[in-house]
Parts: C-alpha cells; sequence; structure tokens
C-alpha cells in the first residue's frame, strides 16, 4: 500500500501518518518527490485497516500495491532509483558501461583490460574471481587472488569493480575487495544468497535467471531490498529458448517493461546474450536505443585464449570500436556515456 500526501502536506503532518502505521504493526518509507512526499508501506498486520487514514491531515489518497513485489514496484516509489558505484551513477542521466575480462586470469592481463577499457570510456571494471561453471572441469577463478588483482587494477585506474559473489559465505570476503556484488544467472533464485546480500551497504548487480520471467527476477529483487539493502541494479543477459543460433535470446523488451514496472536501473548483457563477438556491437547498440541505464561486456586483451567466454569476448580494439557508435547512439538518445575520471 501506498499513502500519497497532498502537496501541502507539513512535515508534521507526515510526522502523524508515519506513526500511525507505525502503530498497526507497519514498516513506512516515505519518499519525497518535487511537490508531495509518497508514503510506501510493507508488513502490514492481517486484517489491519487502513480507511481511517483517509481522513488524516495532509493525506491525499491511499492506494494498494497491485504488485506481487511491493518495494521493487515503481507504485512503491515513482522516482527512478540512482545507484551510486563510487561516484558512478547507475540509473541516472548518464549511459554507463561496466567492461572487463570474462574470468581473472593473472595481473597483466587484468591491468591491461582495465587501462584500454577507461580510454575508451568504461566507468566500471568487470571480473570474475569466482566462476560457477556447467562443468566441474572447468576454470572456477583464482579465488581470493582474483580479487586482489582487481583490486590492484582498481587501485591504478581508478575504475570501481564489480565481481561475482556465489554463496552467502564469500559475501563478507568479496565485500572487502569489491564496489558492487554481482549475482550470476545461476544463483537468481538462491534466497540464502538474496537475502545475505541484502544485508550489506554495497550496490547489488542482480542478473536474469537463464528461464526465469521478468516477475521473477523482480521478486529475487524484492528478497535483497526487503532485506534493508536499496541498491540493486537490475541485468538483462537473455534468456534460453529454442532458439540457437545465440549463446541466449536477448529480451529486449525487458528493459521499457521494467521501466514500467520498477523504479529500479537495468542495465544489459550483450556478451552472454550472443555468445558471440561479431553479434555483440549489435545488441549493445539495441539496449541504448531500447531506453537502458548501461551496458556490462566481457573485454579480454586476447580473445582467442581467454581462460573462459573468449569467443563472445570483445578485443580491445573491437571493445573501442563499439564504445564510439554507443556514443554516437547514447547522443542521439540525449543520454551521454559517462566516462571515467
Amino acid at each position: 500500500m501506498i499513502v500519497v500526501m497532498k502537496s501541502d502536506a507539513t512535515m508534521s503532518d507526515i510526522s502523524g501518518v508515519i506513526k500511525a502505521l507505525e502503530s498497526m504493526g507497519c514498516k513506512p518509507h516515505p519518499t519525497r518527490g518535487a511537490d508531495r512526499t509518497i508514503i510506501g508501506v510493507i508488513d502490514a498486520r492481517q486484517g489491519a485497516d487502513f480507511t481511517q487514514l483517509e481522513g488524516t491531515p495532509g493525506v491525499e489518497q491511499v492506494i494498494p500495491i497491485t504488485k506481487a513485489y511491493k518495494m521493487v514496484s515503481r507504485e512503491f516509489r515513482p522516482q527512478n532509483t540512482v545507484v551510486n558505484v563510487n561516484g558512478v551513477a547507475v540509473g541516472g542521466p548518464e549511459f554507463v558501461v561496466m567492461a572487463g575480462p570474462c574470468a581473472v586470469e593473472n595481473r597483466e592481463q587484468v591491468l591491461t583490460a582495465a587501462r584500454a577499457v577507461k580510454e575508451a570510456g568504461a566507468s566500471i571494471l568487470r571480473g570474475g574471481a569466482f566462476k560457477p561453471r556447467t562443468s566441474p572441469y572447468s576454470f572456477q577463478g583464482l579465488g581470493e587472488e582474483g580479487l586482489k588483482i582487481l583490486l590492484a587494477a582498481k587501485r591504478e585506474t581508478g575504475l570501481p569493480i564489480v565481481t561475482e559473489v556465489i554463496s552467502p559465505e564469500l559475501v563478507p570476503l568479496v565485500s572487502e575487495y569489491a564496489d558492487v556484488l554481482q549475482i550470476g544467472a545461476r544463483n537468481m533464485q538462491n534466497y540464502a544468497l538474496l537475502e545475505a546480500c541484502g544485508k550489506i551497504r554495497k550496490p547489488v548487480l542482480l542478473k536474469r535467471g537463464m528461464m526465469s520471467t521478468v516477475e521473477e527476477m523482480l521478486m529475487a529483487a524484492e528478497y535483497i531490498l526487503s532485506n534493508g539493502n536499496q541498491q540493486v541494479i537490475l541485468c538483462e543477459r537473455g534468456i534460453r529458448t529454442f532458439e540457437n543460433s545465440t549463446r541466449n535470446t536477448l529480451d529486449i523488451s525487458a528493459v521499457p517493461v521494467i521501466k514500467r514496472n520498477s523504479h529500479l536501473p537495468i542495465i544489459i548483457d550483450p556478451s552472454h546474450a550472443a555468445g558471440h563477438t561479431e553479434f555483440v556491437p549489435a545488441l549493445a547498440l539495441a539496449a541504448v536505443a531500447a531506453g537502458a541505464d548501461g551496458l556490462i561486456v566481457e573485454v579480454h586483451p586476447c580473445p582467442e585464449t581467454a581462460w573462459c567466454d573468449g569467443v563472445q569476448s570483445l578485443s580491445l580494439e573491437k571493445f573501442n570500436e563499439m564504445m564510439t557508435n554507443i556514443r554516437a547512439v547514447a547522443a542521439a538518445m540525449g543520454r551521454p556515456v559517462r566516462a571515467a575520471v
């Protein structure tokens, strides 16, 4: 439920409504907009009578939230959420690009990639220290040593780090190094991990599951928000369908659908959607045109020797070319690309 306050409601009026809601066993979440305050309400007692609020001073309207997800919904928070990643605003007026290798292999590889993607226009460095793989015999990542390499790249370039966390037990460790904790597609419905990431105060990048609906992704995000962490970035990375000409099918329509139904920022992963470098730039441009808030792209200094997902990783030269085109499309959309500082 949300309580819409009148435009001329006083601070005393708003405080009175909050106290009344708390007395009903609710958790009020006020959001102050340009001309009025909206109070989102969750955890109401069964059978609570909210009709009495309609006559409370300063209250304009009491509206039930119809979505299964509450805190994630745009009904709950009409304004867009902007997630601050060490000074990089995801969901703001600028388009944000996150780029780097799929997996951390060694210091030289990561530092080379970090310098190049920053020069090309990326403002956040991605890289996997822990890699959940389909095969138990595939490279699983360097673990904490990989996190240390990412941190070294951050110290040299100034780029914030986004990296994946694969279990609740690893959340404290990854939080020591990373600026954004990524929850991968395989873990989108790992509820213990979602709750653990909800209890930290660092941004979380939540990827859509391989066969999950948009609503299921928003419900997964609800777990994080309901545990106290409001800093969530959603990521559409393609879903598994009967089509096999690409690794996954990019659901580009998820961008406007999520924008309509949720206040959380949404970015696109064209690398996992395409599965091949040839198609990545086109999907990236489509993401800009569709209104996404950013991209997360796999870039490797030498894709042909990559230990993980080299076939879908852009070379440094191809990434630079793609960024030139992205800037042109973003400018046409009235949304400049956020440059690293």
